[in-house]
């Protein structure tokens, strides 16, 4: 399956060479490019891309609303760009609905890989990274009393436990392992735990389940 990817960068010579980059992987399409969030916008409309590689800081609109307005709307999912490691923008991204996010110097071979593991419907920091993240997001952004959301008392029994194992910052495979179900089985519960949450990303039901202690 061929991944279509759209590139959101306003530096034309980054953005050339993350298209030189991606159009390497025989199984990625750079579809479209955009130099500003609001065309990046209206091109993840138009194109309607598997994958949207979003820079933060862009004119017009940046990456963080545009973020928003293209998962929101559900037109793709969001790999975010950023040459900070775990700055504000980060945690505004992920809030925004990104899958994750990718360092500006990330090496070629794991900027295909992380485009790859989305499109697998995964997040795409490494588990390690993840639980750093996860960690830092859920401590700069827990209120004194953590809202539980209603809709938690509607998961199930398995849905709860991958909940519980996201917190943990485990990939689908780790979790799989965990819980001795097929992988398959795992995303669908990711899905529906998801779509019951009313949250946009794993990572953001990971930040919630860090955040109530689950």
């Amino acid at each position: 399956m061929t991944i279509r990817v759209l590139v959101a960068e306003d530096q034309s010579a980054v953005r050339a060479g993350l298209v030189l980059i991606l159009s390497s992987a025989p199984d990625i399409e750079v579809v479209g490019e955009a130099a500003d969030g609001e065309r990046a916008v209206e091109l993840a409309r138009e194109l309607r891309p598997d994958l949207v590689l979003m820079d933060v800081q862009m004119p017009k609109l940046d990456g963080v609303s545009a973020t928003a307005a293209v998962t929101g709307e559900g037109l793709a999912d969001v790999l975010v760009l950023t040459t900070f490691d775990l700055d504000a923008y980060v945690f505004g991204a992920l809030r925004a609905g990104a899958s994750g996010f990718l360092l500006k110097n990330t090496e070629a071979k794991d900027l295909i890989e992380a485009v790859r593991t989305v499109a697998r419907g995964e997040g795409l920091i490494a588990p390690a990274v993840t639980r750093r993240l996860i960690a830092e997001f859920a401590s700069s952004a827990r209120p004194a009393a953590p809202r539980r959301p209603a809709a938690l008392d509607s998961l199930t029994r398995r849905e709860g436990e991958v909940l519980s194992c996201l917190g943990r910052g485990l990939s689908n495979a780790e979790i799989a392992a965990c819980l001795d179900m097929a992988e398959a089985t795992v995303k669908t519960h990711v899905s529906r735990l998801l779509g019951k949450l009313e949250l946009r990303s794993r990572l953001q039901a990971a930040v919630l389940a860090q955040e109530l202690g689950i």
